[in-house]
């Protein structure tokens, strides 16, 4: 390896991969990534459960998360929107509402849905899966939610639904079906990051990238 010039200075390391938590799937986030004009080779995503969303962040192994809605949470800061995610219901094959090109959230309200998960925040799980519709029928919120994998058998095995968002069609199983919900607004994603922690320079590029670029 040759020595470096007299009075050069040392080369310098390039930074490495922007830590971006996630659920489900990443395609999203891939999205959100080339709109602000980062390769894929600068960002490493680190899948988090909905039991525990912040547990990667607060333990230090990711820089920045996916959240929609802000949580509320007084250790994390919220980025301005760099996305918006499309809402959606989904059922399994044999559903009544399988067939279906979209549904309103007025139907979805005779079918069971999940409850708040872990210590996933409440008044954000009421806005992913609203305890009321908004002509006032109930949402019975009964079945336990856990990981996408028992979710699925759930929604495969009975009458579940499971009020969620359109990003979630690219990881789940082909008879697991993704039905968009036309009368609930889209949701804003957002970056969450630790209060207080300076983030290292290249993730504050990274992320006032993506704001930028939601704003074309």
């Amino acid at each position: 390896m040759p020595l470096p010039r007299p009075g050069s200075a040392p080369p310098t390391a390039a930074p490495r991969p922007v830590r971006l938590g996630v659920h489900g799937s990443t395609r999203q986030a891939e999205r959100i990534a080339a709109a602000a004009g980062v390769p894929p080779s600068a960002v490493e995503y680190v899948p988090y459960e909905v039991a525990e969303p912040f547990a990667p962040l607060r333990a230090g192994l990711a820089d920045v998360m996916l959240l929609k809605y802000d949580p509320l949470e007084p250790d994390i800061a919220v980025s301005a929107p760099v996305a918006f995610d499309g809402r959606a219901v989904l059922v399994g094959a044999g559903h009544p509402l399988a067939g279906r090109t979209e549904v309103s959230i007025e139907e979805v309200a005779d079918h069971e849905a999940f409850r708040c998960p872990g210590s996933f925040p409440p008044h954000v799980w009421d806005l992913v899966v609203p305890p009321h519709t908004p002509r006032g029928r109930p949402i019975r919120r009964v079945h336990p939610m856990t990981t996408l994998d028992a979710l699925a058998e759930l929604l495969r095995g009975g009458s579940a639904v499971h009020v969620s968002f359109r990003s979630l069609e690219a990881v789940l199983p082909p008879d697991i079906k993704t039905i968009p919900v036309h009368d609930l607004p889209p949701s804003p994603v957002a970056f969450g990051r630790l209060r207080g922690v300076e983030p290292p320079e290249h993730v504050a590029r990274f992320v006032a990238a993506a704001e930028r670029a939601v704003q074309r």
